[in-house]
């Protein structure tokens, strides 16, 4: 008998055929003698469907009301998955994130759970029930209701895997696992049966969607084991783990890549201590978040180049404050919005020698311009057009070996 998370992601939910489908995955956990806690997403489209009817109302919907607006999609799930299981004759309860509590921390729409209470839960399923839990949400301490951002179902699986101490944490959802590249714009892109932490925490920051960064990081704190898997089909998923259990013999696991990128560059700024932290304090403090950043001192040591990329969203939020910012001196500031970021990533890079030249020589045989630049250990990063995007991922994917 195990203490199982289960969750399943929107498209594992997206039809009333769909949730029967899960419960049925359910009742056969439960027949194990499982003691399970389920986590489910909302329905595939109906996030997106009621941020686009607050917005029909106002772009600037107040976000109070916009959390009691989007926690209501996962209620749904829960109500319908706990119905579906006590039809098939299993005893199921949902429990909402006020009910149980899920206590969370920070804004709304982007706070994160902190902590949440284990009486109720455990004592209905140590009774025999499935508990059946809606992620994305909380409560916070002033008893208002929060979602934790987008993809935020994955971050309350791990968490409860965390504090009810679950043997295991098991993401539903509709591929086999995490795969090399993106399988659908990429066919011959590979499923990994296993992955580190590390990695899956590059890939997912990148761009592949199979699981949320902040869950990852998270399952990689506190050394909860994870494996991604298929609703629909019986094909074992991808287990993501301590890079300790890992085989170090290929040097690049997955190419990920991200279309939303923006890149902003100030020329001839003046280098002096502290101008860095001008430029991005302000960008900061409106949230907005900076990714790669390069930096090219002049010869004479006098002033610099910056270039930095922020999500394409928050291009013009970004341009308007570093034009009003006082404090910063530079020739000129330009940009482009249609770029994109792509990225090799492997724990076996750091043994491996000539990943970096092998690389951008692949780029350069299909006449693809490099824009800048980001390494870390397990890590490439470069901003191209975006018109290449996929041809220089197929590229990179066959380069290394991962068809």
């Amino acid at each position: 008998m195990k203490k199982k998370v289960i969750k399943f992601g929107g498209t594992s939910v997206g039809s009333i055929e769909r949730i029967m489908h899960a419960a049925k995955i359910i009742q056969e956990e439960s027949n194990k003698g499982n003691k399970l806690i389920v986590v489910v997403s909302a329905m595939a489209g109906k996030t997106s469907e009621l941020i686009s009817m607050s917005k029909q109302i106002s772009n600037k919907f107040v976000k109070r009301e916009l959390d009691v607006l989007l926690s209501t999609g996962e209620q749904v799930s829960c109500a319908l998955i706990s119905g579906a299981l006590n039809e098939l004759g299993i005893k199921a309860q949902s429990f909402m994130n006020w009910q149980i509590p899920i206590l969370t921390d920070g804004d709304h729409n982007n706070s994160r759970i902190i902590n949440m209470n284990t009486t109720k839960i455990n004592d209905y399923i140590t009774n025999g029930g499935v508990a059946i839990v809606p992620g994305y949400q909380g409560i916070s301490k002033l008893g208002e209701v929060t979602t934790i951002g987008r993809g935020g179902s994955d971050a309350t699986a791990v968490a409860i895997a965390k504090i009810f101490d679950t043997d295991s944490c098991e993401i539903y959802t509709d591929v086999d696992g995490v795969y090399s590249t993106d399988p659908n714009k990429i066919p011959v892109a590979k499923k990994i049966d296993k992955i580190s932490y590390e990695e899956m925490l590059e890939l997912s920051s990148l761009g592949a969607k199979v699981m949320q960064s902040s869950a990852v990081q998270t399952a990689m704190i506190y050394e909860i084991p994870l494996q991604v898997r298929s609703t629909f089909t019986d094909r074992p998923g991808t287990k993501i783990f301590s890079k300790n259990n890992l085989d170090y013999t290929k040097a690049v696991t997955g190419v990920a890549y991200s279309k939303d990128e923006a890149k902003i560059t100030l020329q001839d700024v003046e280098d002096k201590p502290g101008i860095a932290a001008e430029i991005f304090e302000p960008l900061g403090k409106n949230q907005i978040n900076i990714d790669m950043v390069i930096q090219n001192v002049s010869s004479d040591g006098k002033t610099t180049d910056i270039t930095f990329t922020v999500k394409r969203d928050d291009l013009d939020k970004s341009l308007n404050i570093l034009k009003k910012n006082k404090q910063i001196r530079y020739k000129n500031l330009s940009f482009k919005s249609n770029v994109s970021k792509i990225s090799i990533v492997g724990a076996g890079m750091v043994t491996t020698p000539g990943i970096t030249y092998k690389m951008f020589r692949a780029l350069a045989e299909e006449k693809i311009n490099i824009l800048a630049i980001s390494t870390s250990e397990i890590k490439i990063s470069v901003i191209i057009e975006e018109k290449f995007t996929v041809e220089a991922a197929k590229k990179l994917h066959s380069i290394f070996n991962l068809d």
